[in-house]
């Protein structure tokens, strides 16, 4: 790459040169190791692969390879991001990736197992600010299906022990409506303990969830803390699949979808229906497997009448 001014080229830099500047300027805006990995990651996958040619023609190349929408978006993202840096810099004219845009692609849902999310749960240290932290949002995405940039974002005032419910504001809601979530005496208890032991110098009204030095705790420092419990139970918990978790619990135990609607802040039933699809897959396994006609009839070849 070439640093350009006025049409002169002023200075030369390699992929790798400005990777490095570029990652290090994102460490010290505060971005989380695994973002930077991540960075890293996709940045090199690219230049590994396209390390000759024409820059542009190799970026449309290597993001028309059939791959899945979420992996697409994924390259997108932080190519996107890296090469906007880069013309930021000067070291190319445009980015090149400026007009592509996602593509749709079909939500995730992920399931978890009962016994995996008891262990979760009990993994947190509630003795360290920290570990009592964690747990407390835990609990208390379990217990809601709260987006985790919007229980990230929550302060001290939108939680309200005496009615046993937090509030998200319509300023941080993804939908900007607010809506109330009624939760347990567990998680209330958990919160109302978090409040109690911060530090006095603090301000009263800081971010719910705070980090060791009263800043928001923001979702990829979140997204760490799931990856290290994740790494000690053997199972890839992220912060989205515990709203996953919630859904699919609510249904199950008879909670209707229009409720889980309203609860989990989607706009149309539409995104609520796919959760409800999960659980009509476990109505009809429940039934093959536990169906009274099955025991009673013992499976035969049905013959075709034209086999007659």
């Amino acid at each position: 790459m070439s640093r350009k001014r006025k049409g002169n080229i002023i200075r030369n830099i390699n992929w790798e040169e400005g990777l490095v500047q570029f990652l290090s300027e994102k460490a010290a805006q505060g971005r989380s190791e695994r973002t930077l990995k991540d960075y890293d990651y996709h940045v090199r996958q690219f230049y590994h692969r396209y390390a000759e040619g024409d820059l542009k023609t190799n970026l449309y190349k290597y993001l028309a390879e059939k791959c899945a929408p979420a992996t697409f978006n994924l390259r997108l993202v932080y190519l996107k991001a890296y090469f906007k840096w880069v013309a930021e810099q000067g070291f190319l004219e445009e980015n090149p990736l400026e007009s592509i845009t996602r593509r749709k692609a079909e939500p995730r849902i992920v399931q978890i197992d009962s016994s995996v999310l008891a262990r979760l749960i009990s993994l947190p240290d509630i003795n360290t600010y920290a570990g009592l932290r964690d747990k407390a949002l835990i609990c208390l995405t379990l217990d809601t299906g709260i987006r985790p940039k919007e229980a990230c974002n929550l302060s001290v005032s939108d939680f309200n022990s005496k009615m046993l419910e937090v509030i998200v504001p319509a300023d941080i809601a993804k939908t900007r409506k607010q809506r109330t979530l009624p939760i347990s005496q567990l998680t209330c208890s958990l919160i109302a303990r978090l409040i109690s032991v911060r530090p006095t110098e603090w301000a009263k009204d800081v971010v719910l969830f705070a980090s060791a030095d009263g800043t928001t705790l923001n979702k990829n420092t979140w997204g760490d803390r799931l990856e290290h419990y994740s790494t000690i139970i053997g199972v890839k918990i992220r912060p989205y699949d515990l709203r996953h978790a919630f859904a699919l619990g609510f249904l199950r135990n008879g909670g209707n979808a229009l409720f889980l609607q309203r609860i989990m802040g989607h706009t149309d039933l539409n995104m609520t229906k796919r959760y409800v699809a999960a659980t009509d897959e476990d109505l009809r396994n429940a039934l093959t497997s536990a169906s009274p006609l099955a025991r009673l009839v013992k499976p035969k070849r049905i013959i075709n009448i034209h086999e007659k």
